[in-house]
C-alpha cells in the first residue's frame, strides 16, 4: 500500500524502515530540510506514517517485500529505525549500491544480541557483564547454574525490553525462559544469560560518527526502565569526568567497529568509576527523547545532520526530563485528558505520538520539562505525564 505524491525526483528521498514515535520525530526534521521521506511499517497510520510524504504497509522481515520497496523507491538513503527487519537483504542492498544507515553491518550486529555481544566482548575486547547463550531449556539451566543468581534474561531478538527478567531465585528460572520465548522476535528459540552488574546507574551515551568531525558526544543520559522498557530519562546524568572518558574510549571503539554515519545510543552501566558496556542502537535512542527540549539540537536532528554530511554543533541548553505516559488497555485512543492541567506548569511540553492502537502499558506520549536542576526537572515531567490520561 502507497499513498500521496511523491516530490520532484531532484530531491533527496529517505526510506524510512520502521515508523513509530523515533522515526516520527526524525521524519520532521527531514521535511525541515526539504527531504523526501517515504516512511514503511508493518501496520498502518503509524507515527512516522502520519507525517511522511508516502508510506507503504508491509512486511519488514519478507525479504522479497523489502527488496521490491528498495527498488522500487531508489532512495538516497535506506534508515532503519526498528530492529525487526530483513537485515540479509540489507546487506545485500548495500553491495548492490544502496547505502543502508549507519551501514549494513551495524544494522546486521545489534539486531541480535549474539552478534553484538560477541562483537564487543570478544572482538573489540570491551568489558562486559559476564554471559551465555542458550538454545533449549537443559543448556539454559545449565548456564544459569554457571553465571549465578541473579542474572538477566533476555531473548536474543527483542526490543524495548520486551522478553527480558531479573532471575533472583530458583523458583523463577523456568519462568524467565518461557517469558523471553514469548515475547522473542521472530522464530528464535535462544536467550542470552547475564551476569547482574550491581551498578550505581545505567546511562545511554549517544555517540555520532561524521564524515568530517570524526566522533562527537551528547552528554550522559540517565534513565529508569520498568521491565526493561523505559520511562523516564535525563539529562546530563552526573558521572565522574574519569568514568565519562571511559564511557566515550568504549563508546567510540564499539562503534568504529560497526562503521557508518549517523547517531548511536550506547547503553553502559556505571559503578563508580568503572563502565561496562551493555547493548547499543545504530539510531536515535528512546531515552533520548530528552534531547527535544534539552540540546540545541535533537538527536533526530543530529542522526539527520550526520547521514548528510553536514556541519554539527552540540550545545547542552539546560537540564531536562523526559517521562512516559502508557495506554492502560487495548483499543484505539478516543482522546488525551489532561492536558491543559498538564502544561500549566512552566518549562513543560508534550509529545503525543500518535499510535493508532494501545494496549496495557504501550508507550503513547510523554512529557519534556526543563529545570535549574535535573531533580526540578525530572519531578515536572513526572507531574506532566501523570496529568494525561488516555482514553480508549
Amino acid at each position: 500500500m502507497n499513498i500521496g505524491t511523491p516530490l520532484s525526483s531532484n530531491s533527496t528521498k529517505i526510506l524510512l524502515l520502521g515508523s513509530g514515535e523515533l522515526g516520527k520525530e526524525f521524519t520532521i526534521e527531514a521535511l525541515r530540510l526539504g527531504i523526501e521521506v517515504v516512511a514503511v511499517d508493518n501496520y498502518q497510520f503509524a507515527p512516522a506514517q502520519q507525517v511522511a510524504q508516502r508510506y507503504y504497509v508491509i512486511d519488514m522481515k519478507n525479504p522479497y517485500q523489502l527488496r521490491d520497496i528498495v527498488y522500487r523507491e531508489k532512495p538516497d538513503f535506506i534508515v532503519p529505525e526498528i530492529e525487526a527487519i530483513n537485515t540479509d537483504v540489507l546487506l545485500d542492498l548495500e553491495k548492490e549500491g544502496f547505502t543502508v544507515i549507519p551501514s549494513g553491518k551495524a544494522v546486521k550486529y545489534t539486531m541480535n544480541r549474539i552478534g553484538i555481544r560477541r562483537l564487543a566482548a570478544e572482538e573489540v575486547g570491551l568489558k562486559t557483564s559476564k554471559y551465555r547463550f542458550a538454545s533449549d531449556i537443559d543448556s539454559y539451566r545449565k548456564a544459569v547454574e554457571e553465571i549465578g543468581l541473579p542474572a538477566v534474561v533476555k531473548p536474543v531478538m527483542s526490543s524495548s525490553g520486551k522478553g527480558q527478567s531479573i532471575v533472583r531465585e530458583k523458583d523463577q528460572i523456568d519462568k524467565a525462559w518461557y517469558y523471553a520465548l514469548e515475547n522473542a522476535r521472530g522464530e528464535g528459540r535462544e536467550v542470552i544469560i547475564e551476569e547482574f552488574i550491581n551498578f550505581d546507574f545505567e546511562i545511554t551515551l549517544l555517540t555520532v560518527r561524521t564524515k568530517n568531525q570524526g566522533t562527537l558526544f551528547c552528554d550522559p543520559i540517565g534513565h529508569i526502565q520498568v521491565d526493561g522498557d523505559y520511562y523516564e530519562s535525563w539529562q546530563p546524568q552526573p558521572m565522574s569526568l574519569k568514568a565519562l572518558e571511559k564511557a566515550k574510549e568504549i563508546a567510540t571503539k564499539i562503534t568504529d567497529a560497526l562503521g557508518g554515519y549517523g547517531i548511536f545510543g550506547c547503553e553502559l552501566f556505571v559503578k563508580g568509576d568503572e563502565v561496562w558496556f551493555n547493548e547499543i542502537s545504530p539510531r536515535p535512542h528512546d531515552t533520548g527523547m530528552v534531547t527535544l527540549v534539552s540540546q540545541n539540537m535533537s538527536e533526530f536532528e543530529i542522526h539527520l545532520r550526520a547521514i548528510l554530511g553536514l556541519h554539527i554543533d552540540i550545545e547542552l541548553i539546560k537540564p531536562s526530563a523526559s517521562y512516559c505516559f502508557h495506554a492502560d488497555k487495548w483499543g484505539s485512543p478516543i482522546s488525551y485528558e489532561g492536558i491543559d492541567e498538564a502544561l500549566k506548569t512552566p518549562g513543560t511540553s508534550v509529545r503525543i505520538f500518535g499510535k493508532p492502537t494501545g494496549r496495557p502499558k504501550r508507550r503513547m506520549g510523554v512529557a519534556l520539562a526543563t529545570g535549574e536542576t535535573v531533580e526540578e526537572a525530572r519531578k515536572k515531567a513526572k507531574r506532566t505525564a501523570e496529568c494525561i490520561k488516555v482514553i480508549i
